[in-house]
């Protein structure tokens, strides 16, 4: 896994809970939190550190993973505003992640393994996304459309019917988007 993952966990649980906190999750880990952005690093070690987030934080593993993506997206607009330029809503923003993001990121961090993604539009807010990664980290996926939707002043409804953790080959994610109401 690329140290950005690393490297914006570290950022979102600093934010969110303090330095202190961060050290904490470490210590508790037993890794050393040294991850450069281009490096690569094994899968265990994200397993590692969001169990012993989860841990710490007195919540679910997938939670702490919903939250990493929901908070590392406003630090993804900062970085790469121009994945996000060109785009009115979350939806048509999503449906360039194979196509754009991904092919991007692959150039940025040579060898990233980017999970896949299948899509199908629902009407004129909804959208089937299918999820398939040997990772299985469908909850940071929901986390990063979470914090998409907030960039784009929308709220998302995200129901999983299928998921990879629950014996599916594959994640769906059904998605609901609607305008946030002030």
């Amino acid at each position: 896994m690329k140290g950005i993952i690393f490297n914006l966990a570290e950022e979102v649980i600093a934010t969110a809970h303090g330095e202190q906190a961060w050290d904490e999750i470490l210590d508790a880990s037993g890794l050393d939190g040294a991850y450069t952005s281009l490096g690569s690093y094994p899968d265990e070690d994200l397993v590692t550190l969001v169990q012993a987030a989860a841990s710490q934080l007195g919540v679910s593993g997938a939670d702490v993973l919903r939250a990493l993506g929901e908070g590392a997206m406003p630090l993804l607009v900062e970085r790469f505003a121009s994945f996000f330029t060109g785009h009115d809503s979350t939806r048509p923003f999503l449906l360039t992640l194979n196509d754009i993001i991904h092919t991007e990121v692959r150039k940025l961090y040579p060898g990233a393994l980017v999970p896949d993604f299948g899509f199908e539009t629902v009407g004129d807010d909804g959208l089937v996304i299918r999820y398939e990664s040997a990772r299985k980290l469908c909850a940071l996926a929901e986390g990063f459309i979470l914090g998409a939707a907030h960039h784009y002043a929308e709220q998302v409804s995200i129901d999983q019917p299928e998921c990879m953790h629950e014996g599916a080959d594959r994640c769906l994610l059904h998605c609901t988007f609607s305008p946030t109401t002030a």
